[in-house]
């Protein structure tokens, strides 16, 4: 099994400590990125908890065609450098096609691979050829044992990975989280992560844009942890209705203490149960 403190050598990142991904969904400014990585980084230092500061450069999954992208490569990585040297956080983003991997990997610590590309065999190959962390998404169509193949194709150049459950797809615009497929992908011998956020969107849920259950982050989040997770992905931004994306899931700044506290506290009664249930022979 690859650990947490393998995968980020660069970094002071413990293996008995919750991991963190966390941002706001899109870089709509540097001042907005700044908020979220001080105050996740406070919180986080506070806490013992590894921290991964998220905002993506570009949205290239939109519903629509007149909705925001974001900052765009150039002006995303700029902000995103900044966020690094400012606050010494590792950096993880995402990648939507194989040229963008190799100056995505001058700034990013973690090349993150969207849930819809996750077949992709040339990004999948691009990323990993870059030598950084590479987070694979599980796709919304894909059954956690499907993704063997996609960790195959990473793992063939590079060893640091780390998979991520978010939902599949049950009927049209609503996803559904299948619990046992956190047990599934520890199998690959990676680091699970779980999606909090995008977990309870609905995809396209107002025909130009998705939608999503916020309310419903904390109870799936909880329930991961307790099934036994190595993280969280979380988006968090200062006022989300305002957000340019994914207004309706990601998580309010202001309310983000307690929802880490007791993640947190989670993580380490869950871990301390598992190691308790396979010392009697139970896992």
């Amino acid at each position: 099994m690859v650990k947490i403190a393998e995968i980020f050598q660069e970094y002071d990142f413990k293996d008995d400590q919750l991991t963190l991904l966390a941002g706001p969904c899109a870089i709509e400014s540097y001042e907005t990125c700044a908020q979220v990585a001080a105050t996740l980084k406070e919180l986080t230092d506070e806490l013992g908890i590894n921290f991964v500061f998220k905002s993506s450069f570009d949205k290239a999954n939109r519903s629509s065609l007149d909705s925001s992208r974001g900052a765009g490569l150039e002006n995303g990585l700029a902000v995103l450098q900044k966020i690094k040297e400012t606050y010494n956080v590792p950096i993880v983003t995402d990648v939507h096609e194989s040229y963008q991997c190799e100056p995505v990997a001058q700034v990013a610590d973690v090349l993150q691979i969207p849930a819809f590309l996750s077949r992709q065999t040339d990004l999948l190959l691009a990323a990993a050829q870059t030598g950084k962390v590479v987070n694979i998404k599980k796709a919304q169509f894909m059954a956690p044992e499907d993704m063997q193949s996609a960790v195959k194709k990473v793992a063939a150049t590079d060893q640091k990975i780390l998979v991520t459950e978010r939902g599949t797809m049950f009927g049209y615009h609503q996803l559904v989280v299948d619990m046992t497929s956190l047990i599934q992908m520890r199998s690959l011998g990676y680091p699970v992560i779980f999606d909090a956020t995008h977990s309870v969107q609905i995809p396209s849920g107002y025909g130009n844009h998705s939608g999503g259950n916020r309310e419903y982050a904390f109870p799936l989040l909880r329930a991961a942890l307790a099934i036994g997770i190595d993280g969280i992905f979380a988006e968090v931004h200062p006022n989300p209705a305002a957000a340019i994306s994914d207004q309706d899931s990601q998580l309010e700044l202001s309310k983000i203490r307690p929802i880490l506290v007791a993640a947190n506290k989670l993580f380490h009664e869950s871990r301390a149960m598992r190691e308790d249930f396979a010392n009697d022979g139970l896992l």
